[in-house]
C-alpha cells in the first residue's frame, strides 16, 4: 500500500467489505467508526490526546497523510478540545469512499460497476490483497482466542469494530456468541479506542448532546487540563 502500516480506518473498513456482495457491512454506523477511526490514528502519531470526554491538539504538525491531516486541521481550527462525541456526529459526507478510492489505488480492494435491481448503476468493491484482510482478522481472532491483552492498534481496531456493530459480520449465529463478547470486552485495552468505540456508540444511540457521567469503561478518568499525551507510534 506504499508504506508498510496500515491504518486503523483502513484496516476497518477492510474488515467490513463483505467478500460475498462487495458491500460494507453496518453502512451507517461505519462511517461514524472511520471519524473515530481517524482519531485513534491521530493519538497513536502523538497528535492528539484525550482530555476527559473531549479531544485536544497537541501537536498539530501534519502526517503527511492527507485524509488525516484534514481531520487534524479542522481539530486543530476548533481552538479548544472538542468532545468526541460531537466530532464523531459531525457530517462526515464521502469519508468511507475516500478510503475506498485510497484502498484501489493502492491495489487493495478493485471497483465493480454494476447495476441495483438491474436499473439503477452501482459500484461494488472487491478485495484483492485477501492474505492482508486475513492477517486483520487473524490478529482480532488471536486477540479473542488468548485472551492476551493486545498492543493498542488491534485494541483500538477491536473497540470500533465492535461499537459499529461489525461482531455479527465477523462472528454470526449463536456459534460466534462468545466471540463478540469478547470482541467487546477488548474495548479496554486501549483508552483512547475506548473513548471512541463508547462516543460511536453514544452518537448512534442519540446520547451525543448529555455528556457522559461517567468514565467509559478501561478509560481512566482524567480531570480537565491535565491531558495524558499518546504514545507515538
Amino acid at each position: 500500500m506504499g508504506r508498510s502500516r496500515r491504518s486503523i480506518p483502513e484496516e476497518l473498513l477492510l474488515l467490513a467489505l463483505d467478500p460475498t456482495t462487495g458491500t460494507t457491512a453496518q453502512p451507517q454506523s461505519l462511517d461514524l467508526g472511520l471519524a473515530g477511526a481517524q482519531l485513534v490514528e491521530l493519538a497513536l502519531a502523538g497528535r492528539i490526546a484525550p482530555d476527559g470526554d473531549r479531544i485536544a491538539v497537541v501537536m498539530p504538525r501534519p502526517t503527511g497523510d492527507p485524509t488525516l491531516d484534514s481531520a487534524l486541521e479542522l481539530l486543530r481550527r476548533r481552538g479548544s478540545p472538542v468532545r468526541a462525541v460531537h466530532w464523531i456526529g459531525g457530517p462526515r459526507l464521502g469519508l468511507r469512499q475516500t478510503y475506498l478510492s485510497h484502498l484501489e489505488r493502492c491495489g487493495m480492494v478493485h471497483a465493480v460497476e454494476t447495476q441495483m435491481c438491474g436499473v439503477l448503476p452501482t459500484t461494488r468493491y472487491q478485495a484483492t490483497e485477501t492474505a492482508i484482510s486475513r492477517e486483520i482478522r487473524s490478529r482480532l481472532d488471536s486477540a479473542i482466542r488468548t485472551g492476551v491483552p493486545p498492543d493498542p492498534r488491534t485494541a483500538a481496531l477491536a473497540a470500533l469494530a465492535h461499537a459499529v456493530g461489525l461482531g455479527k459480520h465477523l462472528y454470526p449465529g449463536n456459534e460466534g456468541r462468545s466471540s463478540r463478547s469478547r470482541l467487546r470486552d477488548l474495548i479496554r485495552h486501549d483508552p483512547m479506542g475506548g473513548l471512541v468505540a463508547h462516543a460511536v456508540m453514544d452518537v448512534q444511540n442519540g446520547a451525543a448532546a448529555q455528556p457522559r457521567r461517567a468514565p467509559a469503561a478501561g478509560v481512566p478518568a482524567q480531570p480537565r487540563g491535565s491531558m495524558a499525551r499518546a504514545a507515538v507510534h
